[in-house]
C-alpha cells in the first residue's frame, strides 16, 4: 500500500529544510566573529537563533511526516545541499568548482529521478 503525499506537507517539509539551510548560515557568521569567551561565543544572538529554528525544523519535519512517506524524507532533506551551495556562493562568496556542480548535478538528477519513479 503506498503512502499519499499531501501537497501542504510536502511544501511544510522543503520549509523545514530551507529554514535549517538558513540556520547553519547563523551558525557560520556567528564561528567567523572573534569572541573574547566561550560564554560569549554560545551567548551570541546568531548561534541562540540559529539552534532555535534547528528545533523548531525538528518539529516541523515530524509534522510534516503525517502528510509523505516516510521513504520520502531523506529524498526531501537532500535539496537542503542545494540551498547551503547557493548561500556559501552568495553570501559568504565560496568557489563553486567543477566537482561541486557535477556534486549538485547527481543530487538534483536523483531528487528527480525519485519524483519521476517513486
Amino acid at each position: 500500500m503506498k503512502s499519499e503525499i499531501v501537497p501542504a506537507y510536502l511544501l511544510l517539509y522543503l520549509a523545514s529544510v530551507f529554514l535549517a539551510a538558513i540556520s547553519q548560515v547563523l551558525l557560520k557568521k556567528a564561528a567567523q566573529r572573534p569572541h573574547k569567551s566561550m560564554i560569549e561565543e554560545y551567548t551570541d544572538w546568531r548561534v541562540i537563533t540559529g539552534y532555535t529554528i534547528f528545533v523548531g525544523c525538528t518539529f516541523l519535519t515530524m509534522l510534516a511526516y503525517k502528510g509523505i512517506p516516510l521513504s520520502l524524507g531523506p529524498v526531501l532533506e537532500a535539496t537542503s545541499y542545494v540551498y547551503v551551495t547557493f548561500f556559501g556562493v552568495t553570501i559568504f562568496k565560496e568557489k563553486l568548482g567543477a566537482k561541486k556542480v557535477a556534486a549538485l548535478g547527481l543530487i538534483i538528477g536523483g531528487i528527480l529521478v525519485y519524483s519521476l519513479l517513486g
